[in-house]
């Protein structure tokens, strides 16, 4: 896909968090309205023909998106978030990131086994979370599940992708 639009509004930022790593910030590309419009088109033109039924938002970045294209697709919005955020009871799924461990969740109720669902997260680099967020929605058998990003990062030998080859079609908008 590699819009020149949405290219041309992404923020970079060296060194951040940390030395060596090049942040590319999704925050310029939500605040300008052409640049969210040409997201929210692109991904529907990806996902339309697809059955979609519920998209799961990953925290925080990945909400923006899940909820403008649910919209397009009539699909409900599942919040794939950090424990102790979600109010009612939850499915966790705990992973090991490249500086320690995490758990994320999802409400026990958020997925049937007739859903059909969209994970949607700002940027795949490692692929960590995803691959989680993937697990996670895995244990309530859905029909079908999908992976996308804004942003797939390549440019510094990160190879995210390869934890979806064998289980699942992934999709991204900008690869860098």
């Amino acid at each position: 896909m590699n819009n020149k639009t949405l290219i041309e509004n992404l923020r970079c930022i060296p060194d951040f968090p940390q030395k060596g790593i090049n942040f590319r910030d999704v925050t310029t590309l939500f605040k300008n309205p052409e640049c969210l419009r040409i997201m929210v088109d692109e991904l529907y033109e990806i996902y339309k023909d697809k059955g979609i039924t519920k998209i799961v938002g990953i925290e925080s970045r990945g909400f923006v998106l899940a909820s403008a294209l649910a919209i397009r697709l009539n699909a409900g919005v599942v919040l794939c978030r950090k424990p102790g955020k979600l109010p009612a009871e939850t499915v966790q799924e705990s992973y090991t990131k490249e500086y320690g461990s995490d758990t994320i969740e999802i409400h026990k109720d958020a997925i049937t086994s007739d859903d059909v669902v969209l994970l949607h997260d700002d940027l795949l680099a490692t692929g960590g979370t995803m691959k989680a967020a993937y697990n996670l929605v895995q244990k309530f058998s859905p029909k079908q599940t999908y992976v996308n990003f804004i942003i797939e990062i390549t440019d510094e030998g990160l190879h995210g992708r390869d934890l979806f080859k064998d289980v699942t079609e992934v999709s991204t908008l900008i690869t860098v």
